[in-house]
């Protein structure tokens, strides 16, 4: 496979990459600190790392996901004129 037949760039896939660590990080922030008896009750569900700092981590992962996926790549170039279709519906071969 060619490096132009890839559908991202470079900095698309690194941003990709970077958005799915984001996105894991906040799940991980999300869990862990249950409590071993499931007659108590444990206040630390409602921890500011669980409810706030979590869930922005995750979002922030998301937007990032979406900006490394509508980035237009450096190899992005314009589609070739080869075989535009007129306006009578007939293929044209620019050549």
């Amino acid at each position: 496979m060619a490096r132009r037949d890839l559908a991202f760039g470079k900095e698309n896939l690194i941003g990709i990459a970077a958005a799915v660590a984001l996105i894991v990080l906040g799940f991980i922030l999300m869990g862990g600190g249950g409590t071993g008896d499931e007659s108590s009750f444990s206040p630390a569900i409602f921890d500011t790392r669980r409810i706030v700092v979590a869930p922005m981590v995750t979002l922030l992962g998301f937007v990032v996901m979406i900006w490394g996926i509508l980035r237009k790549g450096d190899n992005a170039q314009a589609p070739a004129a080869k075989n535009q279709t007129n306006a009578g519906g007939k293929e044209s071969n620019n050549r």
